[in-house]
């Protein structure tokens, strides 16, 4: 897909954002549409069909979380990526984020430059969509589904199948945070009582292999794997 061709929304109630951002993110070559609250977000939600959105938490009418759960409702937007742009960097407003549906997370003041590399590394996600599920490439990491195997640095590593599954669903989107419960039903399903700590041995082991700063660890909510 073109930049040209990825819409992305952009909800703010501070008109100096919605410039400063959309001007930087049209000049990358995106469209942008904006929007200066939660219900007028919902609306351009729905008409515009947007690939990315990037959201503010505070916001009059209805804030960012309430705006994200309506959104999230819409036919055709379960998988649109979403990210809250806060100057709030607590936990508890990031984990309501993430309850209700947000793929990650922006904490303003952000330079521009920052923010549009963020952005990037979140449309990476449609990129890999399009190609296809047998075999994808993320930097210097070639994830083989169909073999169970990875290349890194060009050389070819076999997993544990566990190990293979936890880093196969990080890996299948950049950049989202995958809550901890749904790691487990995801890769572990039914198969047998886990607990928390499964996932962390198998994360441990994965950064020994694949590198440290590739997995990122979101406090109470999960993890997420950074490009």
């Amino acid at each position: 897909m073109k930049k040209k061709e990825i819409k992305i929304l952009l909800v703010d109630d501070e008109p100096d954002i919605l410039e400063i951002v959309g001007y930087n993110l049209s000049n990358e070559g995106y469209q942008v549409i904006t929007a200066s609250n939660g219900k007028e977000g919902v609306k351009a939600a729905k008409k515009n069909n947007p690939h990315l959105i990037i959201l503010d938490v505070m916001m009059p009418e209805m804030d960012g979380i309430e705006a994200c759960e309506q959104i999230r409702k819409l036919p055709g937007h379960e998988e649109t990526i979403i990210t809250f742009l806060t100057a709030r960097g607590e936990d508890y407003s990031q984990v309501a984020g993430y309850d209700a549906g947000a793929d990650d997370y922006i904490t303003k003041p952000i330079k521009p430059k920052v923010l549009v590399s963020k952005v990037k590394a979140l449309l990476r996600r449609l990129k890999e969509e399009e190609e296809g599920d047998a075999s994808v490439k993320i930097g210097d990491l070639v994830i083989n589904r169909e073999e169970y195997k990875i290349i890194k640095d060009k050389k070819e590593m076999v997993l544990p199948r566990k190990e293979f599954e936890l880093l196969s669903l990080l890996a299948s989107k950049p950049g989202k945070v995958f809550k901890r419960e749904d790691i487990l039903d995801k890769v572990w399903g039914n198969e047998v009582v886990v607990g928390g700590r499964t996932i962390d041995v198998h994360i441990r082991k994965l950064r020994e292999k694949i590198g440290d700063k590739k997995f990122k660890t979101i406090k109470g909510v999960g993890y997420k794997f950074v490009v």
